[in-house]
């Protein structure tokens, strides 16, 4: 067995569903008790790409896409239980749009090409979860960037245009035509696979069975 092996992880994820965000800390505790290299690729995602990029009301949207309130408040309840035993906050009362994710996914893009991208997507999970911004909103994620790495003028030009739009909806679609569904999907060195917010422990015997 190669002991040294770099594993590569590639995440895809989307940064509006709730369930990557404690998905993202569970991997960090995995990680925790490993001592090799690890490479960690973010990947885009929509749960649902039909919102416009105007966004949507959350409370609008919640209510029509889940029409007994018990269900979204049971669900509420449950992650943010799950969240206060990671760190992690989930306000979503303050959360009041639903936004499109592509622009935000365009930014992580950019920032798998500095070196940033873990910074940039825990970034955009607390802003939308903790926080309650937009991040649907180009003016929320110019403010974002230079927090974590990039240019002000970088990032407004970036975003100021449509360039690599394209690119963006086709990992999208990529991830569409492998049938994946259920995220985060966690991908380990191409060998083996993974999805949901699977625990630390369960994560970390999938990592050593990739490195093997």
């Amino acid at each position: 067995m190669n002991t040294n092996e770099t594993v590569t992880i590639d995440i895809v994820s989307d940064v509006v569903f709730p369930w990557c965000y404690p998905g993202k800390s569970n991997l960090k505790n995995a990680l925790q008790d490993y001592n090799h290299s690890i490479i960690i690729c973010w990947h885009p995602f929509q749960r649902d790409p039909t919102i416009p990029r105007q966004r949507l009301d959350r409370k609008a949207y919640m209510a029509k896409k889940f029409p007994d309130p018990s269900y979204l408040k049971n669900a509420h309840e449950r992650l943010t239980s799950i969240g206060t035993s990671n760190g992690l906050k989930f306000y979503f009362k303050a959360i009041e749009k639903s936004p499109n994710t592509l622009s935000a996914h365009r930014l992580i893009q950019w920032a798998g090409e500095i070196g940033k991208q873990d910074k940039i997507v825990n970034a955009l999970f607390k802003a939308n979860f903790e926080e309650g911004r937009d991040i649907g909103d180009r003016a929320a994620l110019i403010e974002i960037a230079p927090l974590h790495g990039f240019e002000k003028s970088d990032s407004e030009r970036k975003l100021g245009d449509d360039d690599d739009i394209k690119s963006v909806q086709a990992e999208i679609e990529e991830a569409q035509r492998l049938c994946i569904s259920d995220v985060p999907f966690f991908n380990f060195n191409r060998k083996f696979a993974a999805s949901g917010a699977q625990s630390p422990d369960q994560l970390l015997v999938t990592i050593k069975h990739a490195q093997a």
